[in-house]
């Protein structure tokens, strides 16, 4: 059984992924090497915060993952040039692209101990597969036998999650802006990441499952603080046998679906009526344009010509009766 670990989580930024990221494509993209650097951060109440991290020249042999090579005085003279940009950032551990915990990871972990008495190791896979988060932490610590033999050193997994502040937040918007396809609408994106929710779920029940035969067979050892994790999980599960549950259920589904049959009738009769307001303005507009039409035919230089014309010889003819006229008194 493991020491317990006094730190309940760490908590990574999204500036120390797309370090990790970059620093991966730059090394060891197309391979199968892994990168490894050092996480600068702080501790507070136990929380590990890691706010920042730099890389480190590694090399290890494939063959025989005993044989590496680190540079631990790159990494002396990087950190005195961190703390000269901010003191508060201590080195708090150090991380790997993973994706999988190897053997020569305590070998590496000790060596880091001399600057830290007990340092973190976060594997953050840079090509994730599987759904949830790309981020594992671990503590060292010293298993304890219950055959009573010596104790050895191994790796406890504790809880990790990727917190940013805002500034943080506006930078991720911003990369995210050439990825996120913005034809996709708001409830696609939300049926998908339910989706990948249970999908991730059935993945972890999937794994529960797998550990529980495996302990049934024998071919694992009991942890009994596994097995206890597990009852509290299934101690939170809602008997759904109850009959006050399953009509407390049915009340809150059916109430559910009429607000959203609601919203749809709604929503349908807001969509008539801007078509019939619609089709009454184009059809004002089609009746003011008929109009203006008129007006431009009545107004045209043909029919101003054609008035003149007739207006010329009424004025001619009116001329020549009053000369008639007068030439007759003139006669009597």
């Amino acid at each position: 059984m493991p020491v317990s670990v006094s730190v309940p989580s760490v908590e990574i930024h999204p500036l120390v992924l797309l370090s990790v990221v970059d620093h991966y494509n730059r090394v060891a993209r197309n391979t199968k090497k892994r990168v490894i650097g050092i996480l600068l951060g702080q501790v507070h109440n136990g929380h590990v915060n890691v706010a920042n991290s730099y890389a480190l020249p590694f090399e290890e042999d494939e063959k025989d993952s005993s044989v590496w090579f680190l540079d631990h005085n790159y990494h002396e003279a990087m950190y005195e040039m961190f703390k000269k940009v901010n003191a508060k950032e201590k080195m708090i551990g150090w991380y790997h692209s993973g994706p999988k915990l190897r053997a020569s990871d305590l070998e590496i972990n000790e060596l880091f101990k001399r600057y830290n008495p007990n340092p973190v190791l976060v594997i953050i896979n840079v090509k994730p597969t599987d759904f949830g988060i790309p981020t594992d932490a671990y503590f060292a610590v010293e298993e304890i036998h219950d055959d009573g033999t010596s104790t050895t050193k191994t790796f406890n997994n504790i809880p990790s999650s990727i917190e940013a502040e805002e500034a943080e937040e506006i930078g991720v918007e911003h990369l995210l802006r050439d990825i996120k396809d913005t034809s996709i609408g708001t409830l696609s994106t939300q049926i998908t990441e339910q989706l990948n929710s249970l999908k991730s779920l059935h993945s972890k029940l999937i794994e529960i499952k797998n550990y529980l035969d495996q302990v049934t067979n024998q071919t694992l050892p009991i942890n009994h603080e596994i097995l206890y994790n597990l009852q509290d999980i299934f101690n939170l599960l809602p008997n759904l046998e109850v009959e006050t549950m399953r009509k407390a259920m049915a009340e809150v589904v059916n109430d559910s679906h009429l607000v959203v049959y609601l919203a749809s009738v709604v929503r349908a009769v807001l969509a008539l009526h801007g078509l019939i307001e619609n089709k009454l303005t184009n059809l004002e507009s089609e009746r003011k344009e008929e109009e203006r039409g008129d007006d431009k035919k009545s107004s045209s230089p043909a029919t101003i010509a054609a008035e003149k014309t007739s207006t010329d010889k009424t004025s001619t003819e009116k001329n020549d009766e009053k000369k008639d006229d007068v030439k007759g008194k003139a006669k009597k």
